[in-house]
């Protein structure tokens, strides 16, 4: 294993160790305005929701590791301390990325990148009409954490508004996340799409107790076939299925199996992880220790 200790590399290559491994990332599609009420938009993939009572965002626009000099938007928002967080999806990916070039203070990313702006109901920032979601906010913070190239300067931003295109929204006016079509930042110029090509789900252990991995039966955790992702679905179980409901199942759902390789034990429960393991892909974490426990039941 690759071991660093970051006070000994160059910044521009820890930033691309931290980019490389800590995604994918949000963006933060930030409008804000200077002191002459010019309109800067920039992406910052430094960025997440932090708290929903009272709602706030953070984002943090880095000064420069070439020339240590700091962003348009971190001098706006300290000077006008309101900012519009734009969400990004797939639509207007190519537009946000145009947005990022390093346009001069005044000129206006949302002419230069083909956006539409829209008045805010509470703050001055324009918003983006295009954005599938957006956010008024005002700045209650900024806390710099360094004065060198690369050091971070945190935007506390509280949400004052928000404004939802329905067209992403579900029958229950939720937000649909087979709808928004998200994207999101990775290292060098990688980007990730979340659809129904990327996501997954996990019910989340929240008013459950699994029964955790300490309690796996040695020869389920020791097993080859078996990974750690499908060790951690069969410990969030709460109850291990009784014997009866074992037997039956080795019975109706296993019998053809065990018949074949009665005289091969080794292979027989090789079989069984395996199915074990197809049966959890499935979801079907019960049939899953079922058919993992019928090895030993009997």
């Amino acid at each position: 294993m690759l071991t660093i200790d970051p006070t000994q590399i160059p910044v521009p290559k820890l930033h691309h160790y931290l980019l490389g491994a800590v995604g994918p990332r949000p963006i933060a599609f930030a409008s804000t305005i200077d002191a002459d009420g010019n309109d800067n938009l920039a992406p910052f993939s430094f960025f997440n929701v932090f708290s929903a009572n009272p709602p706030i965002m953070i984002f943090s626009p880095a000064r420069s590791g070439r020339t240590n000099t700091t962003k348009d938007t971190y001098n706006n928002v300290k000077s006008i301390p309101e900012v519009v967080i734009n969400v990004v999806n797939y639509e207007i990916v190519e537009q946000m990325s145009l947005a990022s070039s390093p346009y001069s203070p005044g000129v206006s990313e949302f002419k230069k990148a083909g956006f539409t702006p829209l008045d805010s109901e509470t703050i001055r920032p324009k918003r983006v009409a295009e954005s599938p979601v957006q956010f008024e906010c005002k700045v209650i913070e900024v806390k710099e954490l360094g004065n060198e190239g690369g050091a971070g300067n945190l935007v506390f931003c509280e949400v004052l508004r928000i404004h939802i295109n329905e067209a992403v929204l579900n029958s229950e006016q939720m937000i649909d996340q087979q709808k928004i079509d998200l994207v999101s930042r990775m290292g060098g110029n990688w980007y990730c799409r979340a659809d129904d090509r990327s996501m997954f789900e996990i019910t989340k252990p929240i008013m459950t107790i699994g029964v955790g991995f300490d309690k796996l039966p040695e020869d389920i955790r020791s097993s080859d076939v078996l990974t750690g992702n499908d060790l951690g679905k069969l410990a969030g179980i709460q109850e291990l299925p009784n014997e009866t409901d074992v037997n039956e199942f080795k019975l109706i759902e296993l019998s053809d199996l065990f018949v074949s390789l009665e005289d091969d034990p080794v292979l027989l429960e090789k079989e069984l992880h395996k199915q074990a393991k197809e049966l959890l892909k499935e979801n079907k974490l019960d049939e899953a220790w079922m058919t993992l426990l019928a090895f030993n039941n009997g």
